[in-house]
């Protein structure tokens, strides 16, 4: 049991939050990771412990991927319609949308995100993200080619395979369907595995795709730490793809663990800060209020943080 101050000016009142889900999702199902290990999700208003959520590694990884192959070599997901696939991923979008307060709450307690922040932006985008791709699962088309003489060409597009998606904190629920929602659209089958410091609603998420009709082993999610469960999905032989979000540091690590495995697929969203560059021609109070938001919004915790600016007009120093 956990609780969250929702937003006021002068009082702050108190939600209680049940923690439902704290085990891995594989195949289906919640489990207990194979070594029996938890660790401790934290608030970070607080600095208190929120719940023990098991501690997945390399065998739990090596689980999740073999399910995940199983539904795709095998599974109804990637030979299905992109119709009934995307008449699948609607039907989770709606679940999104019946627990906003819910999935709000626990995104509030896991990652210190406003409450009215995320009932307002976060859950609701999201859904509105998977219904976009839901719309788009049905028109993955190729090419005909035109061709000289007796010869014909075309090009086909079919899903890569097993991927796996690594997530950070600052924003874990639209990271998590900026990675899940097209990869699902192909007819991908995936493992998911969330940053540490925030595994709640990445957990509530498996179970409403579970809910949706998603099949068993399409969508696994293995909460753990990134040298342990994040390496071997990374270095996994059985794994075709890799996208990760986060540090310029790890996405190298990263790389190299693809290269140096089955050369699988990359791709990585790294670092990005920027100035600000302010104009002779600028309205000086409107500059100081966009460049003070672009700095603070999300406690500054995102990729495109204003760390430095490049007044060009001198009364704006």
């Amino acid at each position: 049991m956990g609780s969250i101050p929702t937003e006021s000016s002068t009082e702050k009142s108190e939600i209680p939050v049940v923690i439902k889900y704290t085990k891995l999702f594989i195949n289906g199902h919640f489990t207990d990771s194979l070594s029996g290990k938890t660790f401790e999700t934290i608030d970070p208003r607080s600095g208190e412990a929120i719940a023990k959520i098991a501690e997945g590694d390399k065998e739990d990884v090596d689980l999740a991927v073999k399910a995940a192959r199983e539904a795709f070599d095998h599974g109804r997901w990637p030979r299905m319609s992109g119709y009934e696939r995307g008449r699948i991923m609607m039907k989770f979008a709606d679940l999104i949308e019946e627990n906003i307060e819910e999935l709000a709450t626990l995104d509030s307690i896991d990652a210190g995100k406003l409450l009215s922040l995320g009932k307002a932006l976060d859950i609701p985008a999201a859904a509105r993200h998977l219904r976009y791709y839901a719309g788009a699962a049905d028109k993955i088309h190729g090419e005909t080619l035109k061709m000289g003489g007796e010869y014909q060409a075309y090009t086909l597009k079919e899903p890569i395979g097993v991927v796996g998606h690594i997530i950070p904190w600052n924003y874990p629920t639209t990271m998590f369907f900026f990675k899940v929602s097209p990869a699902l659209a192909a007819g991908c089958t995936m493992v998911v595995k969330p940053a540490e410091q925030t595994p709640l609603s990445a957990l509530f998420y498996a179970h409403l795709a579970k809910q949706a009709g998603i099949p068993d082993g399409v969508l696994n999610v293995v909460t753990g730490f990134g040298p342990t469960a994040g390496a071997a999905l990374c270095s996994h032989m059985d794994v075709d793809k890799v996208s990760f979000t986060g540090s310029t540091e790890v996405g190298r690590l990263v790389m190299e663990a693809a290269a140096k495995s089955n050369l699988k697929h990359v791709s990585l969203e790294l670092g990005g800060k920027s100035p600000v560059i302010v104009f002779d021609d600028a309205d000086v109070e409107m500059a100081a209020s966009l460049v003070q938001l672009a700095t603070f919004l999300n406690k500054a915790l995102f990729l495109l943080p204003t760390t430095h600016f490049l007044p060009l007009k001198e009364r704006f120093v």
